[in-house]
């Protein structure tokens, strides 16, 4: 029987373990999407206690609560709850989250952060916590250890085009911070036209560039001004939430036509709403181009499913699920609008369903070429799907119909700074999907070849892949690289 979280942790063979902890382990980290909040960066924000680290923001840990039968106010914080109250909730949900991987991401968290070997339950709850008061008296924990500790050479966060970059600016004038925190360029309420959003999101426009909005060339003109302004900033990638995936056709007086409507106030149909959306998205996806940026399509998140949680919470608390729409037709659609006119950027797609993988992997293969490795990528296992057999499904799909070694690796999507473990989670189930090639005869057994492959995918890929340049450290990467 092997121990709990051991050196062999989720690796079932010698070569695994070699291409882990000789190749993966040390290899360091970009992670190219996540949520986290570029003001605690700039003001290296310092967490109190182990709860404002760890429970504060972070919805996969809120919904297994609940499940847990957690009151809300121990879960997001209520009149007479403590922090301890909150960490004791948890403490007392995570044996039931076994199968989970909060299950293992928890322990790692801890083990990895504040060198917690005990296994988390309410019995131990007070000695755990107790063992990390240390690391938060005084000053308390900074995002920057975090981070360091972490070996994280670039971070890219998700913004608001109407977003004014200040903290990304201090950032990048602040000596004292040896990682990049890039913004990346989110413009969903630029696309949602039919959102209650949209009229409120234009007036922020028009605030961050100074002028009126007061038609559809002028947006247009507004958007290319804030790429640009991104792209001076350090942004190089992208990122849409395509719930649903549009295509139809548009020409621009039709879109001018629908987006006039809007703006005064008028019904705009679901198709109006799809035309406006291809149009604008394919635009987008022109500068993009033209500028050499990645551009990543997040497809078939259902948002907001309880009302009456979203009212008292807001969004982005837990309430999600997944979708189950169609999106072949119109991704490939989208993707051939772009090819014809030579204007298709990086791109890579990610479905919240599993069900895609295939359907996506094999339609980026029919968009491959201009002599860029890996130009349109199958996502990572992402949100419902960073999982240990959700990333197995999208390695799966990856490797049987495109090329696995040219694939730009995991990323964290998360909101909270202890969420890196997550890298050390795929790259230790990466290595021993291929170790398990190796003992079964279905890879040669070359270290040297596949832990250089297990490299590229843990690092050198995205590095090279979203041209960061300057943003990455070369000297530090290549002082942390294990072979």
């Amino acid at each position: 029987m092997k121990p709990f979280m051991d050196e062999m942790f989720l690796l079932g063979n010698e070569t695994a373990a070699r291409l882990y902890h000789d190749y993966a382990a040390n290899m360091p980290i970009i992670d190219y999407h996540c949520h986290l909040d570029p003001r605690e960066i700039a003001e290296n924000k310092r967490f109190a206690n182990l709860t404002e680290a760890w429970l504060y923001g972070d919805h996969y840990k809120w919904r297994a609560m609940r499940a847990n039968g957690i009151e809300e106010r121990y879960v997001t914080g209520g009149e007479g709850v403590t922090d301890y109250d909150r960490f004791l909730a948890y403490a007392r949900t995570v044996p039931a989250t076994i199968g989970n991987p909060l299950y293992h991401w928890s322990h790692l968290e801890l083990r990895r952060m504040f060198g917690v070997e005990e296994i988390i339950h309410e019995g131990n709850a007070r000695a755990i916590w107790d063992k990390t008061k240390s690391v938060f008296d005084g000053q308390g924990l900074s995002v920057r250890d975090l981070i360091r500790t972490s070996n994280v050479t670039v971070i890219c966060t998700t913004d608001d085009p109407v977003d004014s970059l200040e903290y990304h600016a201090a950032i990048r004038d602040d000596d004292c911070i040896d990682t990049q925190v890039l913004p990346s360029f989110r413009p969903d309420k630029a696309l949602n036209i039919r959102a209650a959003t949209f009229l409120p999101w234009i007036s922020k426009l028009e605030a961050a560039i100074g002028s009126t909005v007061a038609d559809y060339d002028a947006l247009l003109s507004a958007l290319k001004a804030r790429v640009d302004y991104f792209n001076a900033m350090g942004c190089r990638v992208s990122d849409h939430a395509l719930d649903e995936v549009p295509f139809a056709a548009c020409t621009h007086a039709e879109a001018a036509a629908i987006f006039a409507k809007a703006v005064k106030g008028q019904s705009v149909s679901k198709e109006e709403e799809n035309q406006y959306k291809t149009h604008t998205l394919l635009q987008l996806g022109r500068w993009y181009s033209e500028l050499d940026w990645a551009m990543q399509l997040h497809i078939h998140a259902h948002r907001n499913n309880n009302q009456r949680m979203l009212a008292r919470l807001g969004p982005d608390t837990g309430y999600d699920s997944i979708g189950d729409g169609r999106l072949a037709n119109a991704l490939v659609g989208l993707m051939d609008a772009w090819d014809k006119e030579g204007a298709l950027p990086r791109t890579i797609v990610y479905s919240l369903n599993p069900k895609d993988n295939d359907v996506l992997a094999s339609i980026i293969g029919s968009f491959q070429g201009d002599g860029i490795p890996g130009k349109i990528q199958l996502g990572s296992a992402w949100w419902f799907n960073d999982t240990k057999d959700g990333m197995l499904a999208q390695l799966s799909s990856l490797s049987n119909m495109g090329l696995l070694g040219r694939f730009v690796g995991m990323l964290t999507d998360s909101r909270s700074f202890l969420s890196f473990t997550r890298h050390e989670y795929f790259r230790r189930i990466l290595c021993n999907l291929i170790g398990d090639w190796v003992e079964r005869g279905e890879a040669p057994n070359d270290l040297n070849w596949l832990g250089g492959l297990v490299q590229d995918i843990s690092y050198r890929n995205a590095e090279s892949y979203f041209r960061f340049g300057n943003a990455v450290n070369e000297g530090s990467a290549k002082r942390h690289v294990g072979a």
